[in-house]
């Protein structure tokens, strides 16, 4: 008897939540149906038990994602996705918990939250949607806007110098920290696997396109223009290590940044409580 494959678009179909109204809230084009996608391939290619996955949001058009899989769910208040995600995977360190955020999710209101999940190290994967402005709420700058670049609230540049997320995350004591974009789909879904498996907290930062606000303001074109951006401005780490800063500039570097391994928050907690509970008999 012949075996069947699925072909990936069964897949994809096969994690989405029944009864939930398609197509998406998402504009046409937008780069957050790439991700979740990718992050779907992923989950199935691990085997994971669905019963054994929450996936956790804030608030914002990538933060909408979580809502559309057959997994348990949160969707907790602005910048908060971080500590609700602690919280579950302190109570139940065995399940695989999952962040979904934006930049502004995770980088202006959450980025203490940001901050400090990093520097627990605790057992959560972060995807954090990088599109450099609010998207869900009217096209305002976020802290990855880039310098000179028009937002809602900066009609005339923004004078701020953005965030890196990646080095934020490395700084703040993170142990896997990756790179990609939304045109690298398949490197996407190699970096989620990594980050998926890796034992402690990882990053994975997805630059993903808002060409109805991001594209518009800045005059970058439609989803396929700005695709092509990412395609033609992408240098993957093992190139950009050769190259001069100069020859990196406004170039995104895609890869695994950094990855090291570390004690982890759960466990090191376990420590301490195994420890108190043996002093007492």
């Amino acid at each position: 008897m012949a075996t069947v494959t699925k072909q990936k678009s069964d897949v994809v179909l096969d994690y989405l939540r029944p009864g939930k109204k398609f197509p998406s809230v998402w504009c046409p084009g937008c780069g957050n149906g790439i991700v979740m996608g990718a992050l779907i391939r992923a989950i199935d290619k691990l085997g994971w038990d669905r019963d054994n996955i929450a996936m956790v949001s804030g608030i914002g058009c990538s933060s909408r994602l979580p809502i559309y899989l057959d997994v348990h769910t949160l969707h907790s208040t602005h910048g908060r996705a971080l500590p609700f995600a602690t919280g579950i995977k302190f109570a139940k360190p065995g399940m695989k918990v999952i962040v979904v955020t934006g930049d502004g999710d995770a980088l202006a209101i959450g980025g203490n939250h940001f901050i400090h999940a990093c520097r627990r190290n605790i057992d959560i994967t972060a995807i954090l949607i990088n599109n450099n402005i609010y998207g869900m709420t009217g096209g305002q700058g976020s802290p990855t806007t880039p310098a000179e670049k028009i937002s809602t609230t900066t009609p005339f540049g923004n004078v701020e110098k953005q965030f890196d997320p990646c080095q934020l995350a490395i700084g703040a004591g993170a142990s896997y920290v990756a790179r990609t974009t939304v045109y690298h789909t398949p490197h996407m879904e190699k970096m989620l696997l990594a980050a998926l498996e890796h034992k402690g907290f990882s990053l994975v930062e997805a630059v993903s396109n808002c060409h109805t606000y991001f594209g518009r303001l800045n005059r970058q074109g439609d989803a396929v223009a700005m695709l092509n951006l990412f395609k033609e401005n992408s240098v993957m780490k093992g190139k950009a290590s050769k190259m001069t800063d100069e020859e990196l500039k406004g170039k995104w570097v895609l890869g695994t940044l950094h990855e090291h391994e570390a004690t982890e928050f759960c466990d090191e907690y376990q420590k301490l409580v195994d420890a108190q509970m043996s002093k007492r008999g």
